[in-house]
């Protein structure tokens, strides 16, 4: 097979880029110019995130998570990192705007995001957002974006893409070497007697500064060596396209068996099936670049790699819509939620690349073109800063998805399309952000005592409940309470048990009055699956679980689980036995002594 790659000093004389500024080539070329050479580069980028990551412990190390310190935070660690990147010796200015701009992004994000905690919906999204942005931005910046536009060299592109993330991985691998180098260094010295350095690695503020240190000299050193970096990105594109032949004939499989078996057996899988898909369509779209490169010159000679590329960009556009129909049967299944409308902007941008990497095969077949894969390299250079604005859009308060799939979500209950036995009320509590929580107010007036009433138990939930695998509310089962008469205790009872004891309580539990607790209050137990829990509801909001200090049994079963009936009553009786008690204080469960199963056993010795 003709599959050699190309020789690894060229591919590196070729794909050393020029500086960010310098006039680009015509598409897929890239001009000879050699990377500056600053020898204390790998000094100046450790000394710059030394000192970067001891700001951002200073910042954060406080109990109080104030707005202003979490947002700082990001605006040092993020900045500085972007300037890691950029930073030249006589080139500073323009990367310290850049830098700033990045910091600037991620620190607006982090001070919306824990200024107004649960405000917003879909907060993980939001930030996420940010970090696309930044993450497209950065090789755009360096490679001229911000000067050429569209007429931006593809190749410089492409080198500083993969060039950007091998560094950074490679920076990493060093960063945790340097920790295990030195714990081995501090297990050394440990033997002397010499425990400073193991004292140091557990103080925080060592740890922020030793990981930037190791982080930017890595970086710095890497950023330096062109001809490394060249090769290391040949021969991880090298491996990468390997995968592209199996995945292909895997997703050829896929595909002729869904036609045979028909999409229904897809669509039943709607909880896993978008996400699968997607996942599949961004494998299959990092393995097509990573066969085309940046040049047909720098591709692999074998056809049959070059075919798998071929199928894996054709591929894109039926994955994409594949998740969009999968998506579209949850939505009319359960209806709009923040997480979903955020799977429709991820499915609207994949739609994008298939139908651009389809019509690019398709001109080439049929139009006056015949290069397929130069198309899909201009069509990478627009498409990725139409995402990068996107997702800055997006990363901006200007759309509340939590406002949208609320409006949605009630319009669906008071149409009638869902019962509301069946309509998520936790949902809109706790994933909704403010939003949601208006939505709730509204339900709690509403004429329907069902509603209403669902609505307000909702808004009064101080814990959220667990949540099951694929995004659910873990079912809660019947809350069975005797003995408490006060109605407002009793839902206080029923919050706290759906609440901190939620999983106790997934079929049927009891709780029952079993006696006054000293000091005021109602001695109650929780009798569920989990065996007996203790629990002691008093005046205002005093709800609490006695612990073992106490000498109460709590949390841990103090019967095996088939001994728990929720179904029957229980009762409080005197009981007669031992305790093992260590320096004062119970240990362990109570048990009968002697232990009767000891007796019995030395009877029957006898």
């Amino acid at each position: 097979m003709d599959d050699q790659p190309a020789d690894a000093s060229a591919f590196a004389h070729r794909t050393a880029a020029p500086e960010p500024g310098t006039p680009a080539d015509q598409p897929g070329k890239l001009r000879e110019a050699s990377v500056e050479v600053w020898p204390a580069r790998e000094w100046v980028l450790a000394g710059l995130l030394a000192l970067a990551g001891f700001v951002v412990w200073a910042l954060i190390d406080t109990r109080e998570e104030e707005a202003w310190r979490l947002a700082s935070a990001a605006f040092v660690a993020f900045g500085a990192l972007a300037a890691a990147f950029t930073l030249d010796r006589n080139r500073w200015r323009e990367p310290a705007i850049f830098a700033a701009l990045v910091g600037a992004v991620m620190g607006g994000l982090a001070w919306r995001i824990s200024e107004n905690s649960d405000a917003a919906a879909g907060e993980p999204f939001i930030f996420a957002a940010g970090l696309l942005c930044i993450g497209l931005a950065l090789p755009l910046y360096q490679a001229g974006f911000h000067r050429h536009r569209l007429s931006t060299s593809y190749a410089q592109t492409h080198h500083y893409v993969w060039t950007d993330a091998i560094g950074a991985a490679g920076a990493l691998a060093f960063t945790g070497l340097t920790w295990l180098v030195l714990l081995l260094i501090g297990q050394l010295f440990e033997l002397l007697g010499i425990d400073l350095i193991v004292e140091l690695m557990q103080r925080d503020w060592f740890v922020w500064t030793l990981s930037g240190a190791a982080f930017g000299a890595a970086l710095g050193r890497l950023r330096g060596e062109s001809t490394v970096l060249g090769t290391l990105q040949g021969v991880v594109l090298l491996l990468l396209s390997l995968l592209a032949v199996p995945v292909a004939v895997a997703l050829v499989l896929f595909l002729a068996a869904m036609v045979i078996s028909g999409p229904d057996v897809l669509w039943a899988a709607t909880s896993s099936a978008t996400p699968i898909l997607l996942a599949l369509a961004a494998g299959s779209f990092i393995l097509v670049n990573a066969v085309i490169r940046d040049a047909d010159d720098a591709m692999r000679s074998s056809r049959v790699v070059r075919w798998a590329a071929l199928l894996l960009a054709i591929f894109i556009l039926p994955l994409t819509l594949f998740a969009a129909i999968s998506l579209g049967v949850r939505i009319a299944q359960h209806g709009l939620t923040p997480e979903r409308l955020w799977s429709l902007v991820a499915i609207g941008v994949g739609v994008a690349y298939g139908v651009a990497y389809a019509a690019s095969w398709l001109r080439a077949r049929f139009g006056p073109f015949s290069d397929w894969r130069a198309g899909i390299r201009q069509t990478n250079l627009i498409l990725a800063a139409a995402t990068c604005t996107l997702a800055f859009l997006l990363s901006l308060p200007l759309i509340d998805f939590g406002a949208i799939a609320a409006r949605q979500q009630v319009a669906r209950l008071q149409g009638g399309e869902v019962t509301p036995g069946e309509f998520d009320f936790t949902a809109l509590r706790w994933d909704f952000g403010d939003s949601g929580r208006e939505a709730l107010q509204f339900l709690a007036n509403s004429r329907a005592s069902s509603v209403a009433n669902s609505a307000k138990e909702a808004l009064a939930q101080d814990v959220e409940p667990a949540r099951v695998f694929g995004g659910g509310i873990r079912q809660q089962g019947e809350i069975i309470i005797a003995g408490v008469e006060d109605p407002a205790s009793q839902d206080r009872v029923r919050r706290q048990i759906r609440g901190q004891l939620r999983y106790h309580c997934e079929t049927k539990c009891r709780v029952q009055a079993v006696g006054p607790w000293p000091g005021g209050g109602t001695h109650l137990v929780l009798v569920s699956t989990f065996g007996v829990t203790h629990l002691v509801v008093g005046p205002g909001d005093r709800f609490l679980m006695p612990g073992i200090g106490n000498g109460y049994l709590t949390g841990d079963p103090a019967r095996p689980p088939e001994a728990a009936e929720p179904e029957n009553a229980v009762e409080l009786r005197p009981y007669a036995g031992r305790q093992i008690y260590q320096d004062g204080r119970p240990f362990g469960e109570p048990f009968a002594y002697p232990p009767k199963d000891a007796l019995e056993a030395g009877r029957a010795g006898r």
